[in-house]
């Protein structure tokens, strides 16, 4: 929960800076106000901490310490196709403990794994999936663009269906991994839910953009959810380097940076009431770890592909990591 101290010194803050910016009491007072009752008629409660546990440490040993677990990143994209069945069963037979499996949707609206918006860096095919029906992506092969693609050469584009019976088969938890198309995203997760009741204790939904996260709680608020973030991903990539050649528009993408960083650590995970936090694994600290602690909010790292970060983030950090690959070490994946 956070802190009655910390809430007053978030409001007197932006008290302050309101009353900066605007010269008017009044109107300060006002805009203060209407964000506290905002978030006070609209946020969602967080989940009970047993059933979050249940999803993000699911072996639980007598003692009722948590295990850390590893979860293959798009299936483990390095160990098998991305996205596909074979990376489930790789997963599994590797010893990961969960898959996070990224949402998208084909022209007639079918709910598929899928990264890119896009079929051509995986596949063999070209285009964009709002043009492509599932039947045409069934045509294609989804190892066409992989390392081992001899090995599993054929493997289809699955739906989500058949991807969710899948780990439920393999008793491996889910981390959806939603891009946007909050309200299809929410009627399609909501309808797998109903279908699926395991997966209240199976999965968690995860997404760069609160709004999905506050749609899939609207539409169900019984789903255990997280935020994704990466600090300064408006202005540079995730190797540092500068998204923009202009100074200017450089500069302005530093400061809104700067205040989503802002919203997230103070404003959209209260407002969504999410149980866990993935972010990229070069800002997580013991520090970082206790601070999401203290509001009940559990850290999830990506994207974890060495075997000293896999010791560093198990044995010290005790945090869930999310990893490309669970046989060997890989390039970095921002």
């Amino acid at each position: 929960m956070l802190q009655l101290g910390e809430e007053v010194t978030l409001y007197s803050v932006i008290f302050v800076v309101v009353l900066l910016g605007t010269r008017s009491p009044v109107w300060t007072t006002v805009l203060t106000a209407s964000l506290y009752l905002f978030l006070a008629l609209f946020r969602f409660p967080q989940l009970p901490a047993g059933r979050v546990q249940q999803v993000l440490h699911p072996d639980k040993g007598a003692a009722g310490s948590g295990r850390v677990s590893a979860v293959a990143h798009r299936g483990g994209g390095q160990d098998a196709p991305e996205n596909t069945i074979a990376a489930i069963r790789e997963a599994s037979k590797n010893g990961a403990t969960g898959v996070e499996l990224d949402l998208e949707f084909s022209s007639d609206g079918v709910p598929i794994l899928m990264h890119d918006d896009t079929v051509d860096r995986t596949t063999n095919g070209s285009g964009p999936l709002s043009q492509m029906r599932i039947s045409d992506l069934r045509k294609l092969d989804a190892a066409a663009k992989h390392r081992l693609r001899e090995k599993f050469i054929g493997e289809k584009i699955p739906t989500l269906e058949e991807a969710v019976e899948e780990c439920i088969k393999l008793q491996l938890t889910i981390y959806f991994d939603v891009k946007g198309h909050p309200d299809e995203s929410a009627a399609a997760l909501k309808e797998l839910y109903r279908k699926h009741p395991v997966l209240y204790n199976s999965s968690i939904v995860c997404s760069f953009e609160p709004k999905v996260i506050y749609r899939m709680r609207q539409s169900d608020p019984e789903v255990v959810t997280a935020l994704t973030h990466r600090p300064w991903s408006l202005s540079r990539f995730g190797d540092g380097s500068p998204r923009y050649s202009s100074l200017w528009k450089h500069q302005w993408m530093t400061l809104m940076d700067f205040v989503l960083d802002l919203a997230h650590h103070h404003v959209l995970w209260k407002l969504c009431g999410i149980s866990a936090f993935l972010i990229q694994k070069n800002f997580v600290s013991l520090d970082y770890v206790e601070y999401w602690a203290q509001r009940g909010v559990e850290v999830v790292a990506w994207t974890v592909n060495t075997k000293v970060e896999k010791e560093y983030f198990h044995e010290l950090l005790q945090v869930n990591y999310i990893t490309d690959s669970l046989v060997e070490d890989c390039e970095p994946h921002y």
